[in-house]
C-alpha cells in the first residue's frame, strides 16, 4: 500500500523522483556484486577524474615500502641459507643457492631490480617532503647494506658483480631516459594536446 505523502510527492515533483531513481540505478549497477568478471580490472583501475594525486602517492608509497622490505630480506637472507662450515669445497657464510649458478643469477638480478626500483619510487614520491634528506640518507644506507650482504654471501668466482651493479642502476637509467623523452615530446606537441591541458579542460566542463 502506497502512502498519500509519497503519491503527493511524486505528483508534485515527478522530475525529481525520476532523477533520483536514475541515480540510484546507476549506483547499484556500479556495485561490485553486479559487475561481470571482465569489468573488474576497469572498476579498480586509476581514474584521474576521481582519485587525487595524493591518494595515488599514498598507495604507491605503501606498495614500494612492501617491495623494498621483501626484496631486502631476500637479499640478505637468500633462499636455502648459507653454508655453516668450510668442508667439501665451499666456505662458511656463502649462499648455498649460489652454487646453482644460472638459477642464482636469475634470482639475484631480479631481486636487485625490484629492490632498486622500490628505492627509486620511495625517493621520487617523497620529493620536496619534510625530512626528504633523511629519507635519502636512510634509503642510501639500505642500498649499501643490501650490496654488502649480497657481496658477502656470493662467491666471487661464481657470479660477476658487474651484472648486479648494472641491474641496480637499470631502473634509475630507464627513468632518466623516460624523463628526457617526455620533455622532448612535450616541447614538440602543442599545449592543446598535453595531458595537463586535457585535465584542466575536463575540470572546467564539469
Amino acid at each position: 500500500m502506497v502512502s498519500g505523502n509519497s503519491l503527493t510527492h511524486s505528483k508534485l515533483f515527478p522530475y525529481k523522483t525520476s532523477v533520483e531513481e536514475e541515480r540510484l540505478h546507476k549506483e547499484t549497477s556500479k556495485r561490485p556484486e553486479n559487475m561481470t568478471k571482465k569489468s573488474w580490472f576497469r572498476y579498480f583501475q586509476y581514474d584521474e577524474r576521481k582519485e587525487s594525486p595524493a591518494d595515488a602517492r599514498n598507495v604507491l608509497l605503501i606498495v614500494a615500502g612492501l617491495i623494498a622490505a621483501v626484496t631486502f630480506q631476500a637479499g640478505i637472507n637468500p633462499p636455502g641459507g648459507v653454508w655453516q662450515d668450510d668442508k667439501e669445497g665451499h666456505r662458511a657464510g656463502r649462499a648455498i643457492y649460489s652454487y646453482q649458478t644460472k638459477e642464482f643469477y636469475v634470482f639475484l638480478i631480479s631481486n636487485t631490480v625490484a629492490f632498486s626500483t622500490s628505492i627509486l619510487l620511495l625517493i621520487s614520491l617523497t620529493h620536496k617532503f619534510p625530512f626528504h634528506f633523511e629519507v635519502i640518507l636512510a634509503t642510501t644506507s639500505m642500498v649499501v647494506t643490501y650490496a654488502s650482504s649480497v657481496f658477502a654471501v656470493t662467491p666471487d668466482e661464481l657470479v660477476k658483480f658487474r651484472y648486479i651493479l648494472l641491474a641496480a642502476a637499470a631502473p634509475f637509467i630507464i627513468r632518466c631516459l623516460l624523463q628526457v623523452w617526455a620533455r622532448l615530446t612535450m616541447e614538440e606537441q602543442p599545449y592543446e594536446n598535453t595531458l595537463s591541458f586535457r585535465i584542466i579542460a575536463a575540470a572546467r566542463m564539469n
